[in-house]
């Protein structure tokens, strides 16, 4: 019998919350990792400026690429998440459990992939990252599969979120919580789930906003395992025709 979305959150939640304190106990991998997640957050706010920019859809776009996948640590939220599942799975209807199950399960996918790509490229400088060198490194770090499964999340998460903020108790509950997740030193972890919350619910209907995040990301997957080496973050530019060499990640 599979796992209920309470078991799967507690699960992917401890598993996300080892990989961060694994790295945080290496000065080098840390260092290796935020220069990639900084340099991705990068890749990120360019391939997206024009949904980041638009005032209906700006706040669901900042939610997805800095709260779900963003270079901030997010320690803290990991070790109030693991204190706050007993309330979520009390309080919460299953179809926001399973919600925010997909969301800790798409971070610990990109925690464990960044790590690997991080130790290819072995480099603490994000500036010195190159769009070659980051090509080289996505086609050996895990499986198109798992890439095609963080992009699967990214617009599960996105329907299910666009469903919930028309739920008229939901809203209600995640503020009531606001006090008593305070008092308990859960803050971040609420504030979280309130900005995805009301980032959703401004849009009022996320369908095409949903569409065109996939649609790009989806490209950029697909000149990535054609063999795209340079050109391929520039919306509307990712191909699959091979570029002049470039730095490849140290074996």
């Amino acid at each position: 019998m599979g796992m209920d979305h309470g078991q799967r959150l507690q699960q992917t939640a401890g598993e996300v919350a080892r990989l961060r304190a694994s790295i945080g106990s290496d000065a080098q991998a840390r260092a290796w990792t935020h220069a990639l997640k900084n340099w991705q957050a990068r890749r990120l706010a360019r391939t997206h400026a024009d949904l980041l920019a638009e005032p209906r859809h700006g706040p669901a776009a900042r939610f997805f690429l800095q709260d779900l996948y963003g270079a901030k640590d997010f320690s803290q939220r990991d070790a109030e998440l693991a204190r706050l599942v007993p309330m979520l799975v009390r309080l919460l209807p299953e179809s926001a459990l399973a919600t925010i199950a997909d969301a800790i399960e798409m971070d610990a996918l990109a925690e464990r992939l960044d790590l690997e790509m991080a130790t290819l490229l072995r480099e603490p400088d994000p500036l010195a990252i190159d769009e070659p060198a980051y090509a080289a490194a996505y086609r050996r770090a895990g499986t198109r599969r798992e890439r095609e499964r963080q992009i699967e999340l990214l617009a599960t998460i996105g329907q299910s979120l666009d469903r919930l903020v028309r739920h008229p108790m939901l809203g209600r509950l995640l503020e009531a919580m606001g006090g008593p997740a305070r008092v308990a030193g859960l803050s971040q972890m609420h504030d979280f789930l309130m900005r995805g919350f009301e980032a959703f619910r401004a849009i009022g209907g996320a369908s095409g906003f949903l569409a065109r995040i996939e649609t790009r990301e989806r490209a950029i997957l697909e000149a990535l395992y054609a063999g795209a080496r340079a050109g391929w973050s520039e919306p509307g530019q990712a191909r699959s025709g091979k570029e002049p060499s470039g730095r490849e990640p140290r074996a």
